[in-house]
């Protein structure tokens, strides 16, 4: 029983991040998504990006990272976000300054979205 907990939840979270993706598309006219399927793709992948390439995006520009008082890791995410944008079809970012508040407004959508759903 707690295997099935662990994957309906690993399903809940990546609905909230589609949902969340589709949120950042609707009130940022510099991102497109083409279609759910590829928000769900997208959700995915960013999800991936974020467990995998971050933590040793974050090792390697550590040095900035202290320099700008953390203020580097906003760059960082929103490499990860313009990555994961040119890497799929149907999910575009119009730029690196994009992605930086891409990334911002996608996780303070789905930290709302989680607080509400994932108690």
């Amino acid at each position: 029983m707690p295997e099935e907990r662990g994957v309906l939840r690993l399903l809940v979270v990546w609905l909230v991040n589609t949902i969340a993706l589709l949120g950042v598309a609707y009130l940022m006219p510099s991102v497109r998504i083409e279609s759910f399927t590829a928000a769900v793709i997208a959700a995915a992948v960013l999800g991936l990006a974020n467990t995998i390439v971050r933590p040793i995006l974050v090792l390697l520009t550590l040095p900035v990272t202290i320099l700008t008082l953390g203020l580097f890791i906003f760059v960082v995410n929103g490499l990860i976000f313009l990555g994961v944008a040119h890497f799929l079809p149907g999910f575009e970012v119009a730029g690196l300054w994009p992605a930086i508040l891409a990334a911002i407004v996608f996780s303070l959508i789905s930290w709302l979205l989680s607080a509400l759903v994932l108690r």
